[in-house]
């Protein structure tokens, strides 16, 4: 290992940064909307709308349905579902990564939605959610387009794992939720994915989009929606979902819902329950305030399910992350959508010999709104999460 105490520059850093460098000048063009619109609230100032880029068939057919490598979705005929593959990034062998995208194109104009799963490859309660969601829609009496996508990291979800597996550097796993909206040029695999996906198949279709995902392997969560209510267009949204909590917070950039803000697209999270499984009682909770968030942009009718306002919900701007500081057993004292006070004990851990090694207790008065699900853990692992209201609010970075 070398020494690097004396401040000079990491290697690997100075590679990254001299690949980004090179492909600055090709990108730049293309990224200057987006960067102007950095930080720009989707109420407040909406983008320039990408220049039209026409669909872009690949010439192949995989299992009868046509590749293409860009998308307009106003090139397709209305009135009926369209089942394509985008071609994604190269894998090492030369062979792309091909994405699952399924378009719902009503026989009347109107807004375009976008509802994607499968950012991390364990989370299979929301593309379960987005294929029930699609299922029930009838492009005949549609107004307006919804494009789905299930599999975005698909090298994840091959082997249900969180991270996208990339090779470039020895064995590296990366968190395509980071990575957004991409990078051209990107020192990874997963990095120029994202920008394939962002630049020439999801924003260029949206007026508004959903991300889907669920807890991560090893962590079970709550039913809650995560979201900037300071931009009312998402605000609206989230009121029409079912579900006991919101976390009101734009967490990290480089996260998929950001990138559609920050170029004047409102767009938020739902979060399903447990990674790995289905959760289906939560799933019809999902499915019914998305179908009711489609009704809210006229794009189907129908009498609205129900919303926020037929259950309690409880609304936090953090999450309080509480941390093993041992190894062991760990049993919760708590359930998901407890209240806890400040003081209050949550959890305790155990040594191999049954002893009690630690005692954890929250330091705010909230809602649990994640648990560790696996039984032991050890030092640095998250226990438990409590959503709550922090003054003033902030950005945090979470662990995982």
């Amino acid at each position: 290992m070398s020494d690097n105490s004396k401040g000079d520059p990491d290697r690997r850093d100075f590679l990254i940064g001299s690949i980004a460098a090179a492909g600055a000048s090709a990108a730049l063009a293309i990224n200057v909307d987006a960067a102007s619109a950095q930080g720009t609230p989707a109420s407040s100032a909406r983008a320039a709308p990408a220049a039209r880029e026409a669909t872009m068939y690949a010439g192949d057919v995989i299992q009868g349905k046509k590749v293409i490598r860009a998308l307009d979705v106003n090139d397709l005929e209305p009135g009926r579902k369209h089942l394509l593959y985008f071609e994604g990034v190269q894998m090492p062998t030369g062979q792309h990564w091909y994405v699952s995208v399924t378009v719902a194109k009503g026989a009347k104009p109107g807004k375009r939605g976008v509802l994607v799963s499968g950012v991390h490859g364990d989370e299979m309660s929301s593309v379960h959610t987005v294929q029930t969601v699609m299922n029930q829609l009838n492009p005949a009496e549609m107004s307006g387009t919804v494009t789905a996508v299930t599999d975005v990291s698909r090298p994840a979800m091959e082997g249900m794992q969180r991270r996208w597996p990339n090779s470039g550097r020895g064995a590296d796993l990366v968190d395509m939720n980071r990575e957004w909206p991409g990078n051209e040029n990107g020192a990874t695999a997963a990095s120029r994915h994202a920008w394939l996906l962002f630049n020439r198949l999801l924003q260029p279709n949206a007026d508004f989009a959903i991300d889907f995902h669920t807890g991560t392997t090893g962590f079970d969560v709550t039913a809650f929606n995560l979201g900037g209510m300071d931009v009312p267009e998402v605000k609206a949204m989230l009121d029409l979902y079912p579900v006991g909590q919101i976390f009101d917070n734009h967490v990290y950039p480089g996260v998929l819902h950001n990138a559609f803000l920050d170029v004047g697209i409102p767009a938020f999270t739902p979060e399903i329950g447990a990674a790995r499984v289905l959760n289906l009682e939560m799933i019809k909770l999902f499915v019914e305030g998305t179908m009711n968030v489609l009704k809210h942009h006229g794009i189907v009718v129908g009498p609205m399910g129900r919303t926020g306002s037929d259950v309690r919900v409880f609304v936090g701007d953090s999450a309080f992350p509480i941390i093993a500081v041992q190894g062991g057993l760990v049993e919760h004292l708590v359930k998901l959508n407890d209240k806890v006070e400040s003081g209050q004990k949550v959890a305790i851990q155990r040594n191999s010999f049954g002893e009690v090694v630690a005692e954890y207790t929250s330091s705010v008065a909230g809602e649990v709104t994640g648990q560790r699900s696996e039984a032991m853990a050890e030092p640095g692992n998250p226990l438990t999460f409590i959503l709550f209201n922090k003054s003033p609010p902030g950005s945090e970075s979470y662990p995982e």
